[in-house]
């Protein structure tokens, strides 16, 4: 090894929010010291290199600081923040070195190691998907089987393939009736004004998905503040007024029931994912501009629960409700369907249920500061000047990227046609089994080179090995594809070498990368060629 140790500044952190213990860290072949800067400080570190298994770090050019994540073999971590990533760069590769001189695997989120535990319901899944495709099987056969890559390399980079196949199995969610609550019928005993209302599990759960302020007030009264019956008895009081379209007698009561109000009120809740759901409109939409497709926003014009229309005072509008309303919210739930799928029999269960899963739902969902990001994001691309703003994205590894470019358009293009059809590919007057054999030389050079990429920068032994394999197995390409070439009848020779070029040029550029990096390796010059030396 070119050097022995390396000296850096900086900060030790427990957790990525823990703000740090500055100091300085020191990096041996045998060992990792971190000295704090204060000596009252209690973050002295004096960990063995034998007890680290792998790092993680940030990549330099995203919105997070040059962190340096040291894993060790007890699942714990060791985290460092440097004050550049030219320090974390150095600090990195020095791990590398000393972990692949000590045969220990680093840990990289795209790397799945062989030793990985399977259940029976993954194992199935990829059974399943080989039988499915032959394509697939074939190449899990060719390298797989041979020894080039091993199950979970192969496996690792069709992650998305198992997930999609993975969720076909999941259970599809029940929804709901299309019949709106508001169709609810009481039943009379034909003597007094007596009403009564059958409310079953089902039409208790629609009503709390519907109106998510009822939901609260039921978790919020019952049985606390009123029994299960007062409760509903309030509900259908307030769905009374409402249905006579007498705002101001809805007004009264509520002022003296303040339960009664809860029922009568316009849905806060409705009315704050309304206004979240604004938040996230792209800002560039001109709405505005089609203001004049609708008459809603202009006087008199408007249709209330019973189909008239009707003006009312400022102060009695928080007790109006129209029919467009009902007719959106229940829709938007039917949509949804049922958030909640066991069987209830029991409203305080259902109450709860639908509770924890809106709960485990925004959990999942993005937050204000996401959202309002992304419309910052939105602006700043609208309102970018071109001549002081560079571009977005920029090229990464455009070597392999320009090959792959190459090989994918000689495939698939229709530039080299024969005869009178501008439209009919070369590929089309191949025979069947010369095209299928082509077909695979490309789909098996692609496998090979996507994962002989991945493996760069090469920093632990374990991707050091795993390159020689795939430079290995890329260097028999070269004899297979001239045998290829010479088995195809002389009348197609020429178009079958136009299509094995690009596979000779993907397969050169990566032979010429490998090379390039041994010698700088073996050179010894102190260079740290991909990160690894």
């Amino acid at each position: 090894m070119a050097s022995r140790q390396v000296t850096k500044r900086a900060k030790y952190k427990t957790t990525i929010k823990d703000p740090g213990t500055s100091g300085t860290l020191r990096m041996t072949l045998e060992k990792i010291l971190f000295v704090p800067h204060n000596p009252k400080s209690a973050g002295k570190l004096d960990v063995e290199f034998r007890f680290i298994k792998g790092q993680k770090h940030t990549k330099e050019g995203s919105n997070k600081p040059p962190w340096l994540n040291l894993t060790n073999n007890q699942n714990g971590s060791f985290i460092f923040e440097f004050e550049n990533y030219s320090d974390l760069q150095d600090c990195r590769d020095f791990v590398g070195k000393v972990l692949a001189k000590s045969g220990e695997v680093s840990e990289k989120p795209t790397v799945t190691y062989p030793d990985e535990q399977l259940s029976a319901a993954e194992m199935e899944l990829r059974i399943k998907l080989l039988q499915e495709d032959s394509e697939l099987q074939k190449l899990h056969k060719q390298f797989v089987l041979s020894g080039v890559l091993t199950e979970a390399e192969f496996w690792a980079t069709r992650k998305k393939l198992l997930d999609k196949e993975a969720n076909k199995k999941t259970k599809q969610r029940l929804g709901f009736k299309s019949a709106m609550i508001s169709d609810i019928r009481p039943s009379t005993d034909g003597r007094t004004n007596k009403v009564t209302f059958n409310l079953t599990p089902e039409i208790i759960l629609q009503i709390f998905a519907e109106k998510p302020a009822v939901h609260r007030a039921f978790l919020s009264y019952v049985p606390n503040k009123m029994s299960e019956r007062v409760f509903w008895t309030k509900y259908f009081r307030a769905e009374y007024l409402h249905s006579t379209k007498n705002s101001i007698a809805a007004a009264a009561e509520a002022a003296e029931d303040e339960e009664l109000a809860v029922f009568l009120k316009q849905d806060d809740i409705l009315a704050s994912e309304a206004r979240w759901k604004i938040r996230r409109v792209d800002p560039t939409l001109d709405m505005e501009a089609d203001e004049g497709d609708d008459y809603t926003h202009l006087p008199d014009h408007g249709i209330f629960r019973d189909g008239s229309k009707e003006m009312t005072e400022p102060e009695i509008e928080l007790y109006r409700r129209t029919l467009s309303q009902d007719i959106n919210r229940h829709a938007a739930v039917v949509l949804e369907g049922r958030a909640v799928d066991v069987e209830l029999e029991d409203t305080r269960a259902v109450a709860e249920a639908l509770a924890q899963s809106k709960q485990e739902s925004s959990t999942k969902g993005e937050s204000d500061a996401d959202t309002s990001q992304e419309r910052l994001d939105r602006l700043s691309r609208m309102t970018e000047i071109e001549d002081l703003v560079g571009p977005n994205n920029l090229p990464v590894a455009p070597l392999w990227i320009k090959v792959f470019d190459a090989l994918t358009n000689s495939i698939s293009t229709t530039k080299y046609h024969i005869g009178k059809n501008p439209h009919e590919s070369v590929l089309d007057r191949f025979p069947k089994k010369t095209k299928e054999e082509l077909l695979h030389h490309w789909t098996s050079i692609h496998e090979l080179l996507r994962h002989f990429w991945a493996s760069y920068p090469i920093t632990t032994s374990y991707l050091y090995t795993k390159v020689n394999r795939l430079k290995d197995a890329i260097s028999n390409i070269y004899p297979q594809l001239e045998e290829f070439k010479g088995s195809v009848p002389s009348e197609l020779r020429h178009q079958v070498s136009l299509l094995v070029r690009p596979m000779h040029q993907a397969l050169d550029a990566a032979i010429q990368h490998y090379e390039a990096d041994m010698q700088k390796r073996s050179a010894g010059s102190g260079e740290k060629p991909n990160g690894y030396v």
